[in-house]
């Protein structure tokens, strides 16, 4: 095996995503060998002796890929002081994983959870722009001027100027109105903000598709691992080179 950049191999362990693991390395909790690492070494994992926080690092084979269904009132972060449930709650895994993205509290739907902290990466990593799709309900009809400007892209109230996005009606509901969104970015709270400075406050948002992974036919609370080709297919789209599952559970 050819040496490879330490953050990479960190992330591939599922320590964190490639970002978390630059992070940990620049504090000084990485040593290498009984060396302290630094950024933009490179090792090889089958030869080199890493240690974390004085605990020798074990190279993990096996990893762990996972759609989950979140409900509403549901946290999306695995690590938090707030005493509301997070959706480590909700899988009855002894593993160590974590989610892809954020949803907020509020929102609804899909949620990828890893190990791999390399498709992590390309998935996360705003420059990558992958794709993602919102059921939007909105307390009313939306005008073309309003359509417009939702797919121009809107200056939020810190200054941020939103993307170009895809928007259209999909049916009604009552004098609400359900909109299909799909987005390449993931600023703060966006779709609700953009929907207030509009005027079409939105009253809930389901995530219906991360680039090509689906919910389906999941249920509110349920989960279930992901089959080969959809990890492929993420993979491929992340341009990850070795896209395939030799150590993969389903």
């Amino acid at each position: 095996m050819p040496d490879e950049r330490l953050q990479k191999v960190l992330a591939r362990a599922g320590i964190g995503s490639r970002r978390a693991c630059e992070v940990i390395i620049d504090a000084g909790r990485v040593q290498v060998n009984n060396k302290t690492s630094k950024l933009g070494d490179k090792i090889n994992p089958e030869r080199d002796l890493i240690v974390i926080d004085g605990k020798t690092l074990k190279i993990k084979n096996n990893f762990i890929y996972i759609a989950l269904n979140k409900p509403r009132g549901v946290l999306s972060t695995v690590k938090s002081n707030d005493p509301r449930p997070n959706v480590r709650d909700l899988v009855d895994l002894p593993d160590r994983f974590y989610p892809v993205g954020r949803l907020d509290v509020d929102s609804e739907g899909l949620i990828l959870l890893t190990n791999d902290g390399e498709l992590t990466n390309f998935l996360t990593h705003p420059r990558y722009g992958h794709e993602k799709e919102y059921r939007v309900l909105v307390v009313r009809r939306p005008d073309k001027e309003q359509l417009g400007l939702w797919r121009r892209g809107v200056v939020l109230e810190d200054g941020y100027r939103t993307k170009p996005a895809k928007v259209r009606v999909e049916s009604n509901a009552g004098s609400a109105v359900w909109l299909r969104v799909i987005m390449r970015e993931g600023h703060k709270r966006q779709i609700r903000r953009v929907g207030a400075i509009i005027g079409l406050p939105v009253e809930k948002i389901i995530r219906i598709r991360i680039g090509s992974l689906k919910l389906g036919s999941l249920m509110k609370r349920e989960w279930r691992y992901l089959d080969k080709g959809e990890v492929y297919a993420l993979k491929r789209e992340a341009g990850i080179r070795n896209a395939n599952a030799e150590h993969f559970r389903e």
